[in-house]
């Protein structure tokens, strides 16, 4: 097989590979007993049909393109990886010469033109001392979720006052057009400063009180007349007030199994604590990752940005040719961050070897499975099917990577070691932790979609 390569940009090269006779002879062979099996020549068992009357039979073209079909994938993965060219798309093939019959001596040559991850160097690891910044515990953090968990607590309280921002209402709604009732509702209950209704209902409802109603013009969100204007009367049935118990001791008991309340602040300390580790983790991961990536400037293939712009745009719920200024600004500067994360983390795999396991696969897709409350098997299944193994191999082997660089480097806080081995793990660990939290990535989101599919899928046959 001979290989030249020409870069048509820094994020795209042209391959233009040729293979010898006897290397495409193989495929040619192959091509020829698959195709036996199907057709009946008089004389002969099926699959026991001579090369030469195959050739015959349904023309040497169908043979040498059923040949090309499974050669052309082949040759071209041994080529990347001889001139080691790291693809980041799908390649546009063409084949450029090909034998016309089993005597022509015609080597089989095709190009392959794709878009590529750029040449760049990462930073040696070794001796590397990244200072993180300090995940801070303050006594509002706790004071915060002491009060979150009062509200859990929170009883409603009949008020004879009128009602007031964060007030508990029960309401009568009646939208009019034209004079002409088109959409009435009775008793529901409602939160004042919510905002999940209709506009101007929270500023008609301040400073109503029971048996009291108003009518304000607003917009219908819902029905046979949504987005048309009406005029909607409002009719206050009730007000009621949330009332939070005392912060004592008779509170700790009831909210967890502590006698004090004392008990109840150490505890939630603790757990903030713990949080503010995983915080610290956290901090620690992106300060690693900036540094690596400092000085970098890694040009972004521009199909495969276009590409991730489009879906980008679609996940904030607009598309390219509808899209703001603004918006499309939003999606190019995510997009530019993630490519560059996922072209950094795939060069620092490759620089720390990490392999990964077909077990790390499944294991990473299992998890997605979990959440979206899917059989692992079915899921896992689904993804194979839809061709997108490929996408977790790679997400998974960038999280290895990423936890093996990690660990090849020191961290500190204030000029003071900061120890991570309780979320870096070691290399024995390596491949369960690999697999946590990666629900934002692009692998993940994937999978996700699938996931998402085969639900719609049931729901409809349900």
């Amino acid at each position: 097989m001979k290989i030249s390569v020409r870069n048509l940009e820094p994020t795209k090269a042209k391959l233009t590979i040729t293979i010898d006779q006897e290397e495409f002879e193989p495929y040619l062979d192959t091509a020829r007993k698959e195709i036996a099996e199907q057709i009946t020549v008089p004389g002969f068992r099926k699959g026991h049909v001579p090369g030469k009357l195959v050739d015959q039979r349904v023309g040497f073209g169908a043979v040498a393109g059923e040949a090309v079909n499974k050669a052309i994938p082949d040759f071209y993965s041994q080529a990347l990886q001889t001139k080691e060219i790291r693809p980041m798309a799908q390649p546009e093939i063409e084949v450029v010469e090909l034998p016309q019959n089993a005597d022509d001596d015609t080597k089989l040559k095709f190009t392959a033109t794709v878009e590529r991850r750029p040449d760049f160097e990462l930073p040696d690891l070794d001796g590397m001392t990244i200072e993180v910044e300090k995940a801070e515990i303050t006594d509002e953090d706790v004071n915060n979720r002491l009060e979150a968990l009062r509200q859990r607590f929170a009883t409603l309280v009949g008020v004879d006052r009128p009602a007031q921002n964060g007030d508990f209402v029960n309401i009568d709604l009646d939208a009019q057009i034209d004079g002409e009732s088109v959409d009435s509702q009775e008793g529901i209950s409602y939160e004042i400063g919510s905002g999940t209704m209709l506009d101007g209902l929270d500023e008609a409802l301040e400073g109503l009180s029971a048996g009291e109603e108003t009518s304000f013009e607003s917009t219908l969100e819902g029905g046979e007349h949504e987005g048309e204007k009406a005029l909607v009367k409002v009719k206050v049935n009730s007000v009621k007030a949330e009332e939070l118990p005392e912060l004592d001791d008779d509170f700790a008991q009831e909210a967890s199994e502590f006698d004090t309340l004392d008990e109840l602040k150490d505890e939630i300390k603790k757990n903030i604590e713990s949080d503010a580790l995983g915080m610290q983790a956290t901090k620690a991961r992106d300060a690693f990752i900036a540094r690596i990536e400092e000085g970098l400037e890694i040009p972004a293939p521009k199909g495969v940005k276009e590409h991730m712009i489009e879906q980008q745009l679609q996940s904030m719920g607009t598309d390219k040719d509808k899209a703001t200024a603004d918006q499309k600004k939003e999606a190019e500067e995510a997009v530019d961050k993630l490519l560059e994360d996922q072209m950094v983390l795939d060069a620092l795999a490759e620089k720390m070897d990490v392999e990964v396991s077909q077990s790390d696969v499944f294991n990473f897709l299992a998890s997605i499975a979990q959440q979206y409350g899917m059989d692992p098997n079915q899921f896992i299944q689904a993804i194979m099917r839809n061709g997108q193994i490929g996408s977790a191999v790679e997400e998974v082997a960038r999280s290895k990577g990423l936890l093996a660089g990690m660990r090849a480097v020191s961290f500190t806080v204030d000029g003071e070691p900061l120890d991570l081995s309780e979320f870096l793990g070691s290399d024995e660990a390596e491949a369960e932790a690999a697999v946590d939290d990666n629900e934002s990535v692009a692998a993940a989101a994937a999978a996700a979609a699938v996931a998402d599919s085969l639900n719609a899928s049931n729901e409809e046959n349900a």
